[in-house]
């Protein structure tokens, strides 16, 4: 599905209700815009719901300045229309004051993207805008001239954030990559700091062989179209519980042998169909298509490992405070968590490039999960349903033990009663 044909009032319209329905604004707070091809620029209307919002309220503002629809433009209209007139090749801005990127915004600090690779190339270096008067000519000014510098992304001094885009599903992407990231960041410092990467790692992860050869003719079957929809029905749910966000996130199911489906490179995972997952098959990529830049390590995965029928690797907030920070993740808190996680060890990071050993010898039944450092969780097993449910509960137990850093040391179950759950349940 080609979103970008969709008229720019319905683009506005579903992405406000993403922002509004993840947390990342308010009923009073935020605004999208996107410049259209004649130079149009449609824009969400001043004090309107914005879990209500419909492609009838977006209000379009012409080049002369005169503006159609039932609503008043934004009271924030001119920031946009400032950075447009400096940014020619942006066509979308959002604007909004999620919880996370706020509290950065108030402490007067700038996340810092080299925390996984898909951060950095997502949101890149971000800037900072003074503060100005909401709605006023200086506010425009102070962030636009950010924008000018060449940042795609930009903290307002006690305000908020705004980021751009060359259309509005890479801005969505870039503001939620964002989001993520202060997210992970606070969740760190809970647990005493996190980690960065250098440029130079990010740049040997961006520059990782991952491409395969093309099939000349591909067949899809009764059981891998069942595949397909579980892989789309599950990507749904982990992107609705925040499990997985638009620009990260890779699953996988194993099909016949070692031949398995995957979830593409590069597009947002919210709007992923059944006809953009990749079969590889025979070592082979779907013709026309180009598979997850984890390909060659969930294809090594599946060949040294035959109990593995589902691999999923995303980024979840919770785990990845524990990815950055690389703090021991201890599953031994309730029952369930260790059940299902059992012991979580490390990967360094660079041993998941390129398919290398490290990763496929790491994860096996006995060892379901692992945390490659400062960029995934891995979560495998014998199918989607157990798979997602092992990822929920990481998520849910790192949660726990960051909340739990605020009330007082942990008190882990004793060997004793690591003993009797794995007699009951793991053996």
């Amino acid at each position: 599905m080609n979103l970008e044909l969709l008229h720019p009032r319905n683009r506005i319209a579903m992405i406000m209700d993403l922002i509004y329905t993840n947390g990342m604004t308010t009923t009073s707070g935020g605004n999208i815009s996107i410049r259209d091809e004649e130079g149009n620029i449609w824009v969400t209307p001043g004090g309107y719901d914005k879990g209500n919002l419909t492609p009838k309220d977006i209000v379009c503002v012409r080049k002369d300045g005169t503006f159609e629809g039932i609503h008043q433009p934004s009271s924030e209209f001119p920031f946009h229309k400032a950075i447009y007139e400096l940014r020619p090749d942006l066509n979308a801005v959002i604007h909004a004051h999620p919880p996370a990127l706020v509290s950065f915004s108030i402490v007067r600090q700038i996340p810092d993207t080299n925390i996984i690779p898909q951060t950095k190339k997502f949101c890149g270096p971000v800037g900072y805008a003074p503060y100005k008067l909401p709605g006023s000519d200086e506010l425009g000014k102070s962030i636009s001239d950010i924008f000018e510098k060449g940042y795609n992304s930009v903290i307002m001094e006690n305000h908020g954030t705004v980021v751009g885009g060359s259309n509005l599903f890479r801005a969505f992407q870039r503001f939620e990559t964002l989001e993520f990231c202060a997210r992970s960041i606070i969740n760190s410092q809970k647990l005493g700091g996190y980690q960065s990467l250098t440029d130079e790692q990010i740049a040997a992860f961006e520059s990782q062989d991952v491409d395969l050869p093309e099939s000349e003719e591909v067949v899809h079957t009764t059981d891998e179209k069942e595949l397909r929809h579980e892989i789309y029905s599950f990507v749904k749910r982990a992107c609705k519980q925040n499990l997985m966000i638009s620009s990260h996130g890779t699953v996988s199911m194993r099909w016949r042998g070692n031949d398995f489906l995957i979830t593409p490179t590069s597009l947002n995972r919210r709007f992923i169909g059944h006809s953009d997952i990749v079969q590889i098959k025979d070592g082979r990529r779907e013709k026309g298509k180009f598979p997850s830049k984890a390909v060659k390590l969930h294809q090594a995965i599946y060949e040294q490992n035959p109990d593995i029928h589902c691999i999923i690797n995303t980024q979840p907030p919770g785990v990845m405070a524990f990815g950055i920070s690389h703090k021991v993740f201890e599953t031994r808190t309730i029952p369930e968590s260790y059940i299902l996680l059992k012991d979580i060890p490390f990967i360094e990071f660079g041993d998941h490039l390129n398919g290398l050993d490290a990763v496929p010898q790491a994860v096996s039944k006995e060892t379901p999960i692992a945390i490659i450092k400062n960029d995934s969780v891995l979560v495998t097993g014998k199918t989607m349903l157990e798979t997602f449910d092992r990822l929920e509960v990481a998520e849910f137990s790192a949660q726990s033990l960051i909340e739990s850093t605020m009330l007082g040391d942990l008190v882990a179950i004793g060997e004793e009663e690591i003993d009797d759950l794995v007699n009951k349940f793991l053996k």
